[in-house]
């Protein structure tokens, strides 16, 4: 009998301390992040956003210790795509561009999440992050404390903001 599906998967790991309630990122560092909604309604409101975006971003580059990250990811002929930039003070930090064969999307974007946040964490002075993006559905999955088969990136990436909120009480992210 083969027994090679008999096993526990890596991408289930529910006793790993980032899913155990009450020391999850999500209750210890609750007012650390924040979400910033989109939404198109009309051309005015789209308006105003861009120049909302545009104001932040010349904001955020001004400071020494914000870092900008804008990621994206798409899936086109069976190909994911996934960039991320990551500017800190108005100087480009690095640009990771990744293509993946035979992937879920919500993987590369995820993994793209992964690499930004990495990035920018990476960085001691760093204690404000902001994340532009339009993958805000996979950004949830991160702070979703339910069970799902992305857990192994989930993991990973709020085992990172767990070091980075710990290493100053003014530490946050803002997507």
């Amino acid at each position: 009998m083969d027994n090679h599906f008999n096993k526990v998967s890596p991408s289930f790991d529910l006793f790993n301390s980032e899913f155990v309630p009450g020391c999850r990122v999500i209750d210890i560092f609750p007012n650390r992040f924040s979400f910033h909604l989109f939404s198109k309604c009309n051309e005015d409101n789209f308006k105003s956003q861009i120049h909302q975006l545009d104001g932040l971003t010349i904001k955020f580059l001004s400071n020494l210790s914000h870092a900008l990250i804008i990621i994206d990811a798409s899936i086109k002929n069976n190909i994911a795509t996934s960039i991320s930039h990551v500017h800190i003070h108005n100087k480009p930090l690095t640009k990771t561009l990744h293509h993946i064969v035979h992937i879920m999307s919500i993987k590369a974007e995820l993994f793209a999440i992964r690499c930004g946040i990495n990035q920018a964490t990476n960085s001691t002075c760093i204690s404000k992050i902001i994340i532009i993006t339009n993958l805000i559905h996979a950004v949830k999955k991160i702070f979703n404390p339910s069970s799902h088969p992305l857990q192994d990136h989930v993991a990973i990436i709020l085992k990172e903001l767990r070091i980075f909120f710990s290493h100053h009480q003014e530490n946050s992210i803002d997507f």
